[in-house]
């Protein structure tokens, strides 16, 4: 008897009125936001300016839709091209089925349009979201338990995902809950990224290489551990081998990019700083207590005029003061003059 067991939901999508409303779609739609709010705030943090993520994001997202659709048809193509099978379902893209490596291909693609047109640089914008995206998979991935898909082999653990439903070749029964222990892993990778970038200084790409790494060590025993459909190339699962050829080339492009450009960009967007120093001087001049906010054109001309009249006033007032020393040093020199003229008349008198 199974005491405890991760429960399947009865349906992945609820109805308001016409209107589907699919579990699947909303955990992808909540990781796109987390990832550009996230992103967001490690761009500025770099240096960049707000907003430069999410206007990049709106060519990214959708490659990235197109792209993860278009590896899981590729490599899946016979549940849609083979006899008996509806080729229109190829873009349903709601009922599941998006390839993280296509999707991470031409996601990069669209993100690369949008830098060049914003003026940036691939490697930087890349390194400022690659933990948000690996946290936007490990909310995407609950769209999976949603469409109760992409389980392991069959378990009893206490853990084990319960599967109800029989659609599409399914066994009911108890199973690794394979779309967690992603889930869990990309959560780790997320906060690895943080870390190493925080200790290491990562630039030039090299965050977006040890995302890229982290995760396809994880997608490698995860995938072995899966029992849907899947092409083998060599008694491994094509995902497995997709996996190992992408970690060789991340891991090849951290070494190279360290020896090659070490540190960090100094600038990721240009003229972003210089944009950051008017807003806070803005923002100062508006803070400030009003006396000390300068005052306004008209007002500095007027004040000029009245401090310049006492200036004038004292000027006026030096030149009166010596004249009045020099009339009285005449009068003083006068005044014996006038003796000496009075004793003269009456010696003649006399």
């Amino acid at each position: 008897m199974d005491i405890a067991y991760i429960p399947s939901p009865s349906r992945g999508v609820l109805y308001l009125g016409p209107i589907p409303l699919r579990g699947y779609a909303f955990c992808i739609i909540i990781g796109v936001f987390v990832a550009v709010w996230l992103g967001n705030k490690r761009w500025v943090a770099r240096g960049g300016r707000a907003g430069t993520v999410a206007d990049i994001a709106v060519w990214a997202v959708p490659f990235g839709l197109v792209g993860g659709r278009l590896y899981h048809v590729i490599t899946d193509y016979e549940l849609y091209f083979s006899p008996g099978r509806n080729w229109v379902d190829a873009f349903k893209v709601w009922e599941g089925g998006l390839g993280i490596w296509g999707a991470i291909a031409l996601g990069a693609l669209g993100a690369w349009i949008g830098a060049r047109r914003r003026g940036v640089a691939m490697p930087a914008y890349a390194d400022a979201v690659a933990p948000g995206i690996a946290f936007a998979q490990a909310i995407g991935r609950w769209g999976n338990w949603f469409n109760q898909e992409l389980y392991g082999r069959e378990t009893h653990l206490p853990w084990a995902l319960h599967i109800t439903s029989s659609e599409g070749g399914r066994v009911p029964g108890y199973y690794h809950p394979t779309f967690l222990y992603e889930s869990l892993w990309c959560v780790g990778v997320g906060f690895l990224v943080i870390w190493a970038d925080r200790r290491f200084k990562l630039g030039h790409g090299r965050a977006f290489a040890l995302y890229v790494a982290a995760y396809c060590v994880g997608r490698g025993w995860i995938e072995y551990m899966r029992v849907d459909d899947a092409h083998h190339i060599l008694g491994l699962r094509l995902n497995d081998w997709t996996a190992l050829i992408v970690f060789l080339l991340a891991v090849t492009y951290m070494i190279l990019s360290a020896r090659t450009r070490p540190g960090r960009e100094p600038v990721v967007e240009a003229g972003a700083a210089e944009d950051a120093e008017g807003a806070e001087a803005v923002e100062a001049k508006d803070d400030a207590p009003e006396g000390d906010k300068p005052e306004g054109k008209g007002k500095d001309v007027g004040k000029g005029k009245d401090e310049a009249k006492p200036e004038e006033g004292v000027a006026k007032s030096e030149p009166s003061e010596q004249s009045e020393k020099a009339e009285s040093e005449d009068t003083a020199d006068a005044a014996p003059k006038v003796d000496m003229a009075k004793d003269t008349a009456e010696a003649k008198k006399g």
